[in-house]
């Protein structure tokens, strides 16, 4: 049986962007954004969509979270061998989509995509709470097939006497960060009639300098 939502719709009237009042850089918006959400009380807002595409030309989507915003880039840890571990050896480029519905907006992040530093990962690796780093080590490979939950659980439990809550759990040398360096990130903003506002930021090279510089566009809705 189908399901038919044709007829389910809402206005969406709760903002503004005005390509005039932006600031220079998208890190400055994305973070003033980030704030709003995060001050609105939106669940999870840096619940991230990952989509990655490996040599076989499927694209593949995911939610991750967004572990920090650099100078460069946005960056989120999993598993290296995890099927997105597997795509981004292959082929380098990714994109990000946060979309938080209580503010009706969105915001795209293009770039390309590698693994931070090896002790960076191990520093954020030892923050985590003590019971998802024993997890992290359960998913060897992550995406990997097991017959049922209960290979998990005692593997589980058996990690958990190995490694007590006194002891350290060593980093996993298949689990780290990444970073995606943007070279696009778009902000939509939601508007009645569809009429929604889009700009985009583009990064451009200074020959001279190397700087990066942005400029900005309207996109049509």
């Amino acid at each position: 049986m189908s399901m038919d939502f044709t007829n389910q719709r809402l206005s969406y009237e709760k903002g503004m962007l005005d390509q005039q009042s932006v600031p220079d850089s998208p890190f400055e918006l994305l973070k003033a954004w980030m704030n709003e959400a995060i001050e609105q009380s939106v669940q999870e807002p840096y619940a991230l969509s990952l989509a990655t595409c490996g040599a076989d030309n499927k694209p593949s989507v995911r939610i991750v979270l967004l572990r920090e915003i650099t100078e460069n880039g946005i960056v989120f840890y999993t598993n290296y061998e995890s099927a997105k571990g597997q795509d981004i050896a292959e082929n380098p480029n990714a994109e990000a989509l946060f979309f938080w519905h209580e503010l009706e907006r969105q915001i795209r992040i293009s770039g390309s995509i590698a693994k931070i530093d090896n002790d960076k990962s191990a520093a954020y690796f030892q923050k985590r709470p003590h019971d998802s780093q024993v997890g992290a080590w359960v998913s060897r490979p992550q995406s990997g097939e097991v017959v049922n939950r209960d290979i998990m659980e005692q593997t589980f439990e058996q990690l958990q006497t190995q490694y007590p809550e006194n002891k350290p759990v060593p980093t996993p040398e298949f689990w780290g960060g990444y970073e995606i360096t943007v070279e696009k990130m778009e902000f939509w903003q939601g508007r009645a009639n569809r009429m929604h506002d889009r700009i985009v930021y583009m990064q451009e090279s200074d020959s001279k300098d190397d700087v990066a510089n942005w400029t900005t566009k309207r996109l049509l809705p």
